[in-house]
């Protein structure tokens, strides 16, 4: 059997295992995110001016991806300042939260959609 053969066909046999599967198999998204995405360091970032903006910068770059694939829901223009302050309220409300938890609530409440993501 030829090596083209053999690939043609093992990738058919991926692709349809991939299909029956595909309502069973649930892929996790892929975070690139910080070291510590905690609400703990969060909080402790106040201190450090740099260590936020990194935060900022990072939420920033989340409500970006929001709308590259959520055209008709964007999230419109905000501040540095509004980020902030949303983290931190959702930080108080949940100290043992996720910096990215936070900022996914963030699209969903200034997209329109104002539900959670589901999955």
């Amino acid at each position: 059997m030829s090596r083209c053969k053999f690939t043609q066909r093992t990738a058919l046999l991926l692709a349809a295992l991939a299909a029956s599967n595909a309502g069973a198999v649930t892929i996790p998204v892929k975070m690139l995110d910080l070291d510590d995405m905690s609400c703990r360091a969060w909080t402790e970032s106040k201190a450090d001016a740099d260590e936020r903006a990194l935060y900022v910068a990072w939420i920033r770059g989340v409500l970006t991806g929001h709308n590259y694939v959520n055209r008709s829901q964007q999230v419109s223009a905000m501040s540095s300042g509004t980020v902030e302050k949303h983290v931190t309220r959702y930080c108080n409300d949940n100290p043992r939260g996720e910096v990215s938890d936070a900022a996914f609530r963030l699209s969903d409440r200034f997209s329109g959609r104002n539900e959670a993501i589901t999955k």
